[in-house]
C-alpha cells in the first residue's frame, strides 16, 4: 500500500513540474512577442532595409537629390527628408552635393517620411555648421501618402477618339514617359511636359498635357534617373478639343502629383 501512494505522489510530482515549466514556456513567449510587438511599433524597416525608428532619428551623408523642399540621402534609403528652409538657408536644393547631418522625427502616420527638425553643413575645416532649426510645424501640401495611391484609377486602354474613357473621372494614373520642351512665356524660358502614354505593348497611345508638375512628383522622378518610364498619378482636367485631338493625339490637361515604378 506504501509503494502505491509513494509512486502516485511521484507521479503527482512529475505532473506538476510538467505544468510549472509549461507555463514558465508560456510566459517566456508571451514576453517575447510582447516585446516584439513592442520594438515593431518603436522602429521601421524600409523597403531597402534602413532601421527608423519612432521619434528622434539621425543621418548623416551626401545629399544627392533635392527638390523644393525634398532631398534625399544614400544613407536613407526609403526617406524622403523634408525641409521647408528658411530665408537663410534657401530651399532644399541648396543642399545638393553637400555633406550634411540631419536630425528629424519620424512618425508610423507618415512612414516615407523624415521631418527635419535641424541640418548641419560640414565645413571645410571638418567642422559642422547649423544652417536650420525648424520652429515651426512642416506643410505637406503635396505629398502624397503610398496608401492613397489605390484612389487613382488605372488608365491602360485609352483612346483619342473615345473620351469617355478619362471624362468623369477625378484621379487617375498611366503608364508613360515624360516629354520636356523649352517655351518662352514673358521673355522667360520655361519647361512644359506631356506624358507620352504606353499600352502594355509599349506603343505610344496619346499624350496628356500636363498643365502643373508638383515638387514632390518632380523630385520623385529625379530620385528614379536610371529609369524613363514611369506611372504617373494626376488629377484629370478638361479634354482637349476634338479638331485638336485627333490631329495631335493629345487626350486632356492633368495635373501631376506623384511618379514612381508602380
Amino acid at each position: 500500500m506504501r509503494i502505491i501512494l509513494t509512486e502516485r505522489k511521484k507521479r503527482s510530482e512529475r505532473i506538476s513540474r510538467i505544468i510549472g515549466l509549461s507555463l514558465i514556456v508560456i510566459l517566456i513567449v508571451a514576453a517575447g512577442s510582447i516585446s516584439c510587438k513592442k520594438k515593431a511599433e518603436e522602429e521601421a524597416t524600409t523597403e531597402e532595409g534602413v532601421v527608423i525608428k519612432k521619434g528622434i532619428n539621425e543621418f548623416e551623408g551626401v545629399v544627392k537629390v533635392a527638390v523644393g523642399k525634398y532631398f534625399y540621402l544614400p544613407s536613407a534609403k526609403g526617406i524622403d527628408m523634408v525641409f521647408p528652409g528658411t530665408a537663410e538657408s534657401g530651399d532644399a536644393s541648396t543642399l545638393v552635393d553637400k555633406e550634411v547631418r540631419v536630425r528629424g522625427e519620424f512618425s508610423h502616420d507618415r512612414p516615407s517620411i523624415l521631418v527635419v527638425d535641424t541640418v548641419d553643413i560640414k565645413e571645410p575645416e571638418k567642422e559642422w555648421k547649423n544652417i536650420y532649426t525648424r520652429i515651426e510645424e512642416v506643410v505637406l501640401d503635396d505629398y502624397l501618402d503610398s496608401k492613397y495611391r489605390d484612389e487613382f484609377k488605372a488608365f491602360k486602354n485609352i483612346a483619342y477618339n473615345k473620351s469617355e474613357g478619362w471624362e468623369g473621372t477625378e484621379k487617375a494614373k498611366v503608364y508613360g514617359k515624360l516629354e520636356e520642351t523649352t517655351v518662352t512665356q514673358a521673355g522667360e524660358e520655361k519647361s512644359s511636359y506631356k506624358i507620352a502614354v504606353l499600352n502594355e505593348s509599349g506603343r505610344e497611345i496619346g499624350k496628356i498635357i500636363v498643365d502643373n508638375l508638383t515638387d514632390y512628383a518632380l523630385y520623385s522622378l529625379k530620385k528614379l534617373k536610371l529609369f524613363d518610364k514611369y506611372w504617373f498619378y494626376f488629377n484629370v482636367k478638361e479634354t482637349v478639343d476634338w479638331r485638336i485631338r485627333r490631329r495631335t493625339r493629345e487626350l486632356f490637361h492633368a495635373d501631376v502629383v506623384f511618379a514612381g515604378l508602380y
